[in-house]
C-alpha cells in the first residue's frame, strides 16, 4: 500500500536558533503532538507539545536541544512501520527525512489511518475473529491453513497484543458465519477471544449450564 501521496508539505519546520514563540503559536493553533527542529537545515529532533507549558516565548529553541525527541521515517518506510512509529511514540505527526536528513514533510496520523481503513481488511465483507496462543506455539502459516481448510479466505491478520508470552491475533475472514473455523481453531488449541455472536460452542455451554442449574434446583 502506497502512502507517499499523503506527505504534507505545508506544516512548518523550525530552526534551533529561533525563539520558542512560533512553536508555541503552532501548538496553540493545532492539535499536533510534535513539530520538527533543524539546525542549518538538518533534522535534529522534535519539540513535543507536552513541553509546551515549559516554553517561554523569548527563549531559544536551543535551550530544549537535549529534550528533543528523535523519531522519524523516510519515504521508503512501509505503512505498517509508519503506524508502529506513531504508536510507539504516542504521536499524531511524523517527520519524513530524505537521504540528507532534511525534512521533506510530515505524515498525519489521521491520513494514514484513513488509508488503512480503506484496505480490504475493512472494506471487504466478512467476519472478524480474535484468537490467542503461546508465542512459541502459533504461526501465521498454521492460521492461514486453518482458515483455508474450512473453504474460507484470510483477508488479513495482524498481532494486536503480545503479553506474558501470549500472542493475540486479529483475523478478517471472508465469511460471516465463523462457527466451523472457530471449532477448528479450538482443536489446534487456540483460545477464541472474539468471534461470531452465534458461536455454537458458547451456545452449547450456555444451554448445558442452564440445564445444570435447573437440575440442581429440582
Amino acid at each position: 500500500m502506497q502512502i507517499q501521496n499523503q506527505i504534507i508539505k505545508t506544516l512548518p519546520v523550525f530552526e534551533v536558533k529561533e525563539t520558542l514563540k512560533k512553536p508555541m503559536v503552532f501548538f496553540e493553533e493545532t492539535t499536533f503532538s510534535h513539530v520538527a527542529v533543524v539546525e542549518d537545515g538538518i533534522f535534529i529532533g522534535l519539540l513535543s507539545e507536552n513541553d509546551h507549558d515549559c516554553f517561554e516565548a523569548k527563549k531559544k529553541i536551543d535551550g530544549f536541544r537535549y529534550d528533543l525527541e528523535s523519531f522519524h521515517v523516510t519515504p521508503e518506510t512501509s505503512w505498517l512501520d509508519v503506524l508502529e512509529k506513531f504508536a510507539r511514540n504516542e504521536a499524531n505527526i511524523l517527520p519524513i527525512l530524505d537521504d540528507a536528513n532534511r525534512v521533506m514533510g510530515y505524515y498525519d496520523l489521521n491520513d494514514i489511518v484513513s488509508v488503512f481503513i480503506g484496505t480490504p481488511f475493512f472494506t471487504e465483507p466478512g467476519g472478524i475473529l480474535v484468537v490467542s496462543k503461546g508465542i512459541k506455539d502459533y504461526s501465521f502459516s498454521e492460521i492461514a491453513q486453518i482458515v483455508e481448510s474450512n473453504n474460507n479466505k484470510l483477508l488479513g491478520a495482524f498481532i494486536t497484543e503480545n503479553f506474558n508470552d501470549i500472542v493475540q491475533v486479529t483475523l478478517k475472514i471472508n465469511a460471516s458465519n465463523l462457527n466451523e473455523v472457530i471449532q477448528t481453531f479450538r482443536r489446534y488449541n487456540y483460545t477464541i477471544l472474539f468471534g461470531n455472536n452465534d458461536d455454537q460452542f458458547l451456545e452449547d455451554l450456555k444451554q448445558r449450564s442452564d440445564y445444570l442449574k435447573k437440575y440442581l434446583n429440582v
